[in-house]
């Protein structure tokens, strides 16, 4: 697994994009968190199928996005899942005690740490995109009501983890294909510049 992490965030490449460094730790954060999910799961003796309902409000996707806005849905996404991640996290340690700490509180930890890099790396990508950032997360439809009930509880922390792997991956999906999408803008961008420049 640390094989894993080095290559995977570092690259063969020291050059690589800074999408590309994105994609790469938005994957590492998606393998992370569906060995989170496998292992609460078996500790929680639940079923795949549980909890698939979305609990992240943002537009929903679109081919008519341009750069920035996939960019800002992601971000977006992200910050929400973080509100969520440490909730989630905060509420099972009070409610269901710290205990020893094994394999998946090893995991979850691992997790919580890596989402605010991916946050991170994803704000940078928007400020390049735009040149600036002022966003904050939107917290509205989500649902940071915890149930009080135990067996609810659970089903809560495991729909949050359900939302950070699925946003991972998401992001990972929308990162792969930012590089491309740069290139053209920028080929775009040149060529405008380059006819303004023979008009004058």
């Amino acid at each position: 697994m640390a094989g894993r992490s080095t290559r995977s965030i570092n690259g063969s490449d020291g050059s690589r994009t800074a999408p590309a460094r994105a994609a790469a730790l938005a994957d590492l954060l998606h393998y992370e968190c569906s060995t989170l999910l496998e292992l609460f799961r078996k500790k929680e003796n639940f079923t795949e199928d549980v909890a698939d309902r979305r609990m992240v409000s943002v537009p929903p996707p679109s081919s008519q996005l341009d750069t920035r806005d996939k960019l800002w849905r992601i971000h977006s996404a992200l910050l929400q899942c973080q509100k969520l991640l440490e909730k989630a996290v905060a509420k099972e340690e009070e409610e269901l005690g710290g205990g020893k700490k094994g394999e998946y509180e090893n995991k979850r930890k691992l997790v919580k740490e890596r989402l605010p890099l991916l946050i991170l790396s994803t704000g940078e990508l928007l400020k390049a995109a735009e040149g600036t950032t002022s966003l904050t997360p939107s917290v509205e439809g989500l649902e940071l009501n915890v149930p009080t009930n135990l067996f609810d509880l659970k089903l809560w922390v495991y729909r949050v983890y359900k939302e950070v792997n699925y946003w991972s991956k998401t992001a990972t999906n929308t990162l792969k294909d930012l590089p491309s999408v740069i290139v053209k803008e920028r080929a775009r961008t040149t060529r405008a510049r380059n006819r303004r420049s023979t008009r004058r």
